[in-house]
């Protein structure tokens, strides 16, 4: 149970600078992205050789015309006060702001929307991030301005009042819940485990985020970051020029160009550490179980997890504390303590924490080379190890026997009206897309078509998962075990099959830019339920190495 937070003294201030603003019939107009195609044509990776940018079945103007009105109201004057008082604040910081009444829960609100709706919505600046806004969302900020304006004291966790991003293949009551997919563009639900435990909690759901399709277990060799929804994601620090990493892409892009306090992704294997690295924001994938995962469209009930998202390991820890609860839906669901019972998460002291390195990593990469060399100036004892090569061979089939015995049981207990999901089943689904696949599967679907090609038996299935859960384990075991160590360092996503199998929490950290100004992030790896001491060796690095820079086409 996450344990409530004191928020003392002062009332929220008043929402002033705003301004009528009239609403034009059509806010955003399509355009024709050939050329951008075009340019990308002879990309270096092939991931990147798009078919096309926007979305084909989605109108943006049904996204942000609700809301258009009251999101440019706030007057620019008064956005550029709110941007010197939001953005590189941690969310404890923008809480003793509301506090001391600089702004409200409803200003901060605005603010956000305004950032999405001036950067989204011209085809020049879009990241093709947001797919859903929430249209009670600024209701639901002016009831928490209430709120503090009568309980001024009042004990709320830190979440409380904070606009939070959702990546959309999770459940929301007020919002459908695609996945990316053209099948669930009208799949209605109630909310998700971690949303309620959001909302009880304080936090206004914002909106929800675009992502590789299908979490990415979908396409093969396609780009990450796209789906047919939401069209392809695009990275802040380098539109069309670096990948956003995924399948979390929304989740990444979204924080990093500033458009919510935080974000929540999901991982089976990469999924929220990659598109960390990418768009230089903290990730955290907890152990399986640390969340819920009941309301959310599954890949593998074996490995799957949702997670934080956040530009820094503070707000991340308050983000995952305020999803914690357990779940009696999810067999995978343990109930953990709150991060902040006694003293909270704090920095760790580096003198004498045993990191464990990857000697190829030292060799090949000089961001971690530099990122090891300034933890062992603190004190760390730096072990290099060199694991023995660890067979993953089945990992497909792993993901193969799981989605296909996951996805209907979710589409058959969640989805509210049948009617409006053509499919139950994943055959239902390839079958759909089949039916317009230069729409709905513009870079086919080999991965769901190669789960029912895919023969493994039951018995031969469960053999299959306990080896490859033994193999993760193994991966880390001997070096741990021999070097006594307190973490593993790796870099984004490389090694994330290894801590998905072994279902160890793995945390990425903003470390620096490329030469080329590609985001890059150092990724801690610790045992599991150990979520806490893993993100207080986070915080110790990030105030050692204070990497993070804002995009520089977004910081207006």
């Amino acid at each position: 149970m996450a344990l409530l937070w004191v928020m003392a003294c002062g009332e929220s201030g008043p929402t002033r600078g705003n301004r009528p603003v009239d609403v034009p019939e059509t806010v955003w107009q399509p355009y024709d992205d050939s050329a951008e195609v075009a340019a990308n044509a002879d990309h270096e990776n092939p991931r990147m050789r798009y078919k096309l940018i926007q979305s084909q079945v989605t109108d943006k103007n049904d996204i942000f015309k609700p809301l258009y009105g009251e999101a440019m109201s706030l007057d620019p004057d008064r956005y550029a006060e709110l941007r010197e008082l939001v953005l590189g604040h941690t969310i404890p910081e923008v809480q003793q702001q509301i506090r001391h009444g600089a702004l409200s829960y409803e200003e901060l609100t605005r603010f956000f929307l305004y950032r999405i709706y001036t950067y989204e919505l011209p085809n020049g600046s879009t990241l093709n991030t947001v797919l859903a806004i929430n249209p009670d969302v600024l209701e639901e900020a002016r009831e928490r301005d209430e709120v503090q304006r009568l309980l001024p004291d009042g004990h709320r966790h830190p979440v409380f009042g904070m606009p939070v991003l959702l990546k959309d293949n999770i459940d929301t009551e007020n919002m459908p819940t695609t996945a990316g997919a053209v099948a669930l563009k009208d799949n209605r639900t109630g909310d998700a485990f971690i949303v309620n435990q959001l909302q009880r909690n304080g936090a206004l759901i914002l909106g929800k985020v675009n992502l590789s399709e299908w979490a990415y277990y979908f396409c093969g060799g396609c780009p990450v970051g796209y789906s047919a929804v939401g069209g392809q994601t695009l990275n802040p620090y380098g539109r069309r020029v670096f990948e956003t990493g995924g399948s979390s892409s929304g989740s990444g892009t979204s924080v990093a160009a500033g458009y919510a306090m935080g974000a929540v992704g999901t991982e089976t294997s990469g999924s929220i550490l990659s598109p960390s690295g990418q768009n230089s924001v903290v990730g955290l994938k907890p152990t399986v179980g640390v969340l819920s995962r009941t309301g959310i469209v599954p890949i593998s009930s074996t490995l799957d997890t949702p997670g934080p998202m956040a530009r820094t390991i503070t707000d991340a820890a308050i983000l995952l504390d305020a999803m914690i609860g357990q779940d009696y839906e999810d067999p995978a669901s343990r109930g953990v303590p709150s991060l902040f019972e006694g003293a909270g998460v704090q920095v760790a002291d580096l003198r004498g924490k045993r990191l464990g390195v990857f000697s190829s990593l030292l060799d090949s990469d000089s961001l971690y080379r530099k990122a090891v060399i300034r933890l062992r100036d603190a004190g760390a004892f730096i072990i290099p190890i060199d694991p023995p090569e660890t067979d993953l061979d089945g990992f497909t089939q792993l993901l193969n026997g799981d989605m296909r015995r996951d996805l209907p049981a979710y589409l058959d207990t969640r989805v509210l009206d049948r009617d409006a999901v053509p499919v139950a089943d994943v055959g239902e689904v390839v079958a759909f897309n089949r039916k317009d696949s230069l729409i709905r599967a513009p870079y086919g679907q080999a991965r769901l078509e190669g789960i029912l090609e895919d023969t493994t038996t039951e018995e031969a299935f469960v053999a299959l998962r306990e080896r490859l859960l033994e193999a993760g384990r193994n991966f880390f075991a001997t070096p741990w075990k021999e070097h006594r160590l307190d973490a593993v360092l790796s870099v984004n996503n490389r090694h994330a099959g290894y801590a998905a199998l072994a279902r160890y929490p793995a945390l990425c950290v903003p470390m620096g830019y490329r030469a080329d100004g590609e985001p890059a992030g150092l990724t801690f790896i610790g045992m599991v339920y150990r979520e806490k001491p893993l993100l207080e060796l986070g915080l110790a690095f990030e105030q050692l190495v204070p990497a993070r820079e804002m995009p520089p086409a977004y910081t207006e």
